[in-house]
């Protein structure tokens, strides 16, 4: 059965593939904001292993599925691959952090109300920022596949849409349950954090276009969807996961790492 599915999914065309993987990233994010409707609160514990989880599946992702591809790529092509990819990754970090600081900026200029109020909408615009590059990556992935490339397969590209689609989880329930505290139905703190996930589907199918549009551009694509996924770790899921305990989220990054290096290694 697994075959099958498989074999129909290769037949498609590239933008239908990484729309459907984008789709699947952003139905996790759904998932993950439906808990505000049985939950008010939630286990602190449980939330900082699966933090740590997704922070660990990023940083494996970010290497196995974007940077290792795109110096293979630029090996092949006989250019200096450690600066270009180099330059790119610091590009993709610097464009999330300088996200955050434009949203911050924008926050400080409206008096919203309590600060954990501003806290939480500043979070729920973080996370919408920080999915456009994740959408990105995916797309990018299978525009690559697409192309021919050897250094990156379907399953590969598979693996690092369903490493990003686990991250979303605690990044919708993250989003609407702040919310919720806070005083909003629970209806509009679902709607505000399955929104947060929308954009990937939109920038999955960009990526696309812009892998199969310009084939020198797709290393510097990948190194920059790395660089961005590591930003999104550094400043937002391991702050939060370490917060407070620090044995607990360790462990969660170190599962993480595995499992999406396995997954990637083995099936890639």
């Amino acid at each position: 059965m697994e075959d099958k599915i498989l074999q129909w999914f290769i037949t498609l065309s590239p933008v239908l593939q990484g729309l459907i993987a984008t789709l699947f990233t952003y139905s996790v994010t759904v998932l993950g904001a439906c808990l505000v409707f049985f939950f008010k609160d939630f286990n602190k514990t449980a939330l900082v292993v699966m933090m740590g989880f997704s922070a660990g599946i990023m940083i494996a992702a970010s290497f196995w599925s974007l940077l290792a591809p795109a110096i293979e790529l630029l090996d092949v092509s006989g250019k200096n691959s450690y600066m270009t990819v180099a330059f790119s990754f610091l590009a993709g970090g610097l464009f999330v952090n300088g996200s955050d600081l434009l949203l911050s900026a924008i926050g400080i200029g409206k008096k919203i109300g309590k600060p954990s109020l501003k806290r939480s909408i500043l979070l729920a615009g973080a996370v919408t920022m920080h999915n456009i590059p994740e959408g990105l990556s995916v797309g990018v992935a299978f525009g690559s596949v697409a192309m021919g490339l050897d250094q990156t397969s379907i399953i590969s590209a598979c693996m690092l849409a369903l490493g990003i689609g686990i991250q979303n989880f605690p990044e919708g329930l993250c989003v609407a349950l702040p919310l919720r505290k806070e005083g909003y139905s629970r209806g509009k703190a679902f709607f505000i954090g399955q929104a947060s996930g929308i954009v990937e589907p939109i920038a999955g199918v960009l990526g696309v276009i812009a892998a199969l549009s310009m084939k020198s551009f797709l290393p510097v694509a990948l190194s920059f969807s790395a660089g961005a996924m590591i930003a999104v770790v550094c400043s937002e899921l391991i702050p939060e996961a370490f917060n407070g305990k620090k044995i607990l989220p360790s462990i969660g990054v170190l599962m993480g790492f595995c499992v999406m290096m396995v997954l990637d290694v083995a099936l890639g």
